[in-house]
């Protein structure tokens, strides 16, 4: 298997997931049905921070330096997109004490090629979904300067992802590697869309599209 392979059986074995991941129903499970665009760049701000945090602790805990580069840099990245967001917003939050669901998952992982395929690559394929519908929330608001915003961040979480799946590439020397890569993206994918699914629920909505 190669890198492409791999992330082409990810989509293909989480399709519906992350189809519904895509959906116009997103940011309502994110906003508690809030759908204003200070509750939108909040969450946005949440999803940053915590990422910056998953990745800030990888870097500091990781042996392999081509791994750890990858960490450090992305956690930067990171920090940028929270930075960026949080001055769009321009107000004041209080961020979560704990993770939620998806990072606290993520944060338990200590095996180099588990990292980077659930931290880079099946967390990369939630965001940029969550992305795409933080693009288009601004675009039916008319907010041109808030859609041009999170382009950029998208094209880079994209970049991010496809590091990942190169180092996996570089990492993944066994199918056993592989199949453990898998293991971890899909199922980071899979807790993304439980905590998706149970927002909504807890709205009374059901994550099952209409037709």
């Amino acid at each position: 298997m190669n890198a492409e392979e791999f992330c082409e059986s990810i989509e293909a074995a989480k399709q519906t997931q992350l189809e519904r991941l895509g959906s116009s129903k997103l940011l309502l499970a994110l906003t508690e049905a809030d759908l204003s665009k200070p509750a939108v760049l909040r969450t946005a701000a949440f999803s940053e921070h915590a990422a910056r945090e998953t990745f800030r602790s990888w870097a500091e805990s990781e042996d392999d330096e081509r791994a750890k580069s990858a960490f450090e840099t992305t956690a930067q990245q990171e920090d940028e997109h929270l930075q960026r967001v949080l001055g769009a917003l321009d107000e004041a939050i209080d961020f979560p004490d704990e993770p939620g669901p998806m990072h606290a998952y993520l944060r338990g992982r200590d095996d180099t090629i588990e990292r980077i395929a659930a931290g880079m690559v099946g967390r990369g394929l939630v965001s940029l979904r969550t992305h795409t519908q933080v693009i288009g929330f601004f675009v039916n608001e008319a907010d041109r300067q808030g859609a041009d915003l999170f382009r950029e961040l998208k094209s880079e979480t994209e970049d991010t992802l496809n590091i990942g799946l190169d180092l996996l590439d570089e990492l993944c020397v066994s199918d056993d590697d592989w199949e453990r890569a898998r293991m971890v993206a899909e199922y980071v994918i899979q807790v993304a869309y439980d905590d998706y699914a149970d927002g909504l629920a807890e709205l009374g909505v059901d994550p099952k599209p209409l037709c």
